[in-house]
């Protein structure tokens, strides 16, 4: 009954679409997978095995042809086209993945894994905003020697292999470290140890904070701070009380896919702290130690929670929009 439900769950997709051979084809399909599942052979000859080949080729094909068949222009349709196989891309693994081990049984240690990995993800993002607030408003406002460099060095964790970046906190934050031996000295460890995750999530994920204020605060007319400064606030409370409500948005967004960037690390994590497992490195261990198999259900339900957590945020974000509109 999996092949059933995947059928069912793009069936539902595609309706909008307005597929209708699709849909007619569809139900055959349903049927003859229900009977499979049933061991009822009605032929000799492998129908299902052949309408599941053919069922997403004749799915791109209905819809290219509605799409065709409608008076968009011809840039509209193809986008239509390209826009439906791109959302067939990225859903039908995620569908299949939550067909084939739905997020109901999984090892008590996901739960603290998870755990460990939003309260880490959480830390790195509030961090990262503390730092990001002033760097992107001098990036913004301010024209000096080697600015280009700086925004080269604030774009470099997005294109680094995560793997070299975990390296690279490791000689500096490891045991040995040049900060993290006389910071162990005090107590402190980073090294297979929480402050570990949260730097290696800081350093992937603040260029996106650093970028959204940047770019908000560059929307934002110098002009007003100087009025407010004129009318008696200082530069600080010109920036808080002028500056900080008109790029609300930025910062919510900046945050959100820091946070999200933080939470899916896994190259940097590994490098420097492996214990205390986070989510992705806890289905790495099971991977390696276990198997496929054995990843799935855990998977399953990491990927259900961060879909939730997620889209849940991207809501709350819009009314706050939709708020500041009105």
């Amino acid at each position: 009954m999996k092949n059933l439900l995947i059928y069912l769950i793009f069936l539902l997709l595609v309706i909008p679409f307005g597929a209708w051979p699709f849909i007619f084809v569809s139900i055959v399909v349903f049927i003859f997978s229900y009977l499979e599942n049933r061991n009822i052979k009605l032929l000799s000859v492998p129908i299902f095995a052949v309408l599941s080949i053919i069922w997403l080729p004749l799915a791109l094909i209905s819809i290219f042809v509605l799409i065709y068949l409608s008076r968009e222009e011809v840039f509209v349709q193809v986008a239509s086209l390209i826009a439906a196989i791109a959302v067939i891309f990225i859903l039908f693994p995620i569908i299949y993945l939550f067909v084939k081990a739905p997020p109901l049984e999984f090892p008590e240690e996901m739960i603290s894994t998870i755990i460990t990995s939003m309260v880490a993800a959480t830390t790195a993002t509030i961090v990262g905003f503390l730092l990001s607030l002033p760097l992107g408003y001098l990036m913004a406002r301010k024209d000096f020697n080697g600015k280009g460099f700086i925004e080269g060095v604030v774009d470099l964790p997005i294109v680094v292999p995560h793997t070299v970046a975990g390296i690279i906190l490791l000689i500096v934050f490891g045991s040995s470290g040049i900060i993290g031996a006389p910071m162990g000295n005090l107590g402190i460890r980073f090294y297979y140890a929480f402050p570990g995750i949260v730097v290696a999530m800081l350093f992937v994920s603040v260029p996106f904070l650093i970028n959204q204020i940047r770019e908000g605060i560059e929307k934002v007319d110098e002009r007003y701070e100087l009025v407010a400064m004129n009318l008696g606030a200082s530069r600080t409370g010109a920036f808080f009380k002028v500056v900080m409500p008109l790029i609300k948005r930025n910062i919510l967004s900046g945050s959100i896919n820091a946070w999200a960037r933080a939470m899916s690390e896994f190259g940097a994590v590994i490098m420097i702290a492996f214990y205390p497992m986070i989510a992705p490195t806890y289905i790495y261990y099971l991977f390696t130690s276990y198997g496929l198999e054995a990843t799935l259900p855990a998977t399953s339900f990491l990927l259900l929670i961060t879909l939730v957590i997620f889209i849940t945020l991207r809501v709350l974000f819009e009314r706050v929009e939709d708020n500041a509109k009105n």
